[in-house]
């Protein structure tokens, strides 16, 4: 099962690096005034991340099934190591965060000349790949940076448990199926339960939040500037999140599987 495991790592690492690169490439867009194109682009992400989601669910409800064939199984401990792959997907790309805010601005610049996402794709050169070197930053993480960026504290904890409720839902509701294996079918499918509390919170809170702060760069050279510093807050927060999401498992599953049985 170790190769089974390394594949489910590397693909939740891709999916929690993908959609926390999602912020890159908004920035990008406000950078060079063409948010509305760079919005339209992260449909690239979203496909990327939910492709990867596809394959690494049922991989990960397999370890649920030899867990109960076989008692000796350490369960738990695969589902925090997959745990660990969010984690480190999102501070990946932290790290790249400069430099994919370049890249994704270039892109941006290019697909406005080939004028569709097909011609852009095939207008691509060995060179110009080569060259994607040149746009590689280091990172600058300074506390001091974020004192003065306007976020208030209670938005900030907001996202790092929407964060860490989205990390964890569907690994609880799996685990949930091992815990109550005569109502498994039902709580594998339970998901919803943590989830829905999320996207209550993520839709109040969070998005028209970061609506009006992106709209607000858009309108303010200044503030402009300072955006990135943002952004990289809120990645910080989601890396919060994913490591939050360790200690959520084993109570999100328990409620998940308290939850199924008065269904």
């Amino acid at each position: 099962m170790l190769n089974h495991l390394i594949l489910i790592f590397i693909l939740t690492l891709i999916i929690h690096a993908a959609e926390t690169l999602s912020y890159s490439l908004r920035y990008a867009g406000v950078r060079i005034g063409k948010l509305a194109v760079a919005l339209s682009l992260t449909g690239i992400v979203v496909l990327v991340s939910r492709t990867a989601n596809l394959i690494q669910a049922p991989m990960t409800a397999k370890f649920v099934d030899v867990a109960k064939k076989d008692p000796s199984f350490a369960l738990l401990g695969h589902m925090q190591i997959i745990l660990l792959a969010a984690s480190l997907g999102t501070a990946v790309a932290i790290l790249l965060f400069p430099t994919f805010v370049l890249l994704w601005g270039r892109v941006i610049a290019k697909l406005e000349i080939a004028g569709s996402l097909p011609k852009l794709m095939t207008s691509v050169t060995i060179g110009q790949l080569r060259n994607t070197r040149h746009y590689v930053r280091k990172p600058s993480l300074k506390p001091s940076q974020f004192r003065v960026l306007g976020i208030s504290k209670r938005f900030i904890v907001i996202n790092v448990f929407v964060t860490a409720i989205y990390t964890v839902g569907v690994l609880a509701s799996l685990y949930a199926a091992y815990l109550v294996p005569e109502l498994g079918t039902t709580a594998s499918q339970s998901s919803g339960l943590i989830n829905g509390i999320a996207t209550i919170l993520l839709t109040v809170f969070i998005d028209p939040q970061v609506g009006l702060i992106t709209d607000k760069a858009m309108n303010d050279e200044t503030y402009r500037d300072r955006l990135g510093k943002v952004y990289v807050l809120l990645m910080g927060s989601r890396l919060a999140g994913t490591l939050l999401a360790q200690a959520l498992l084993l109570p999100a599953a328990y409620f998940i599987a308290f939850a199924v049985k008065l269904i």
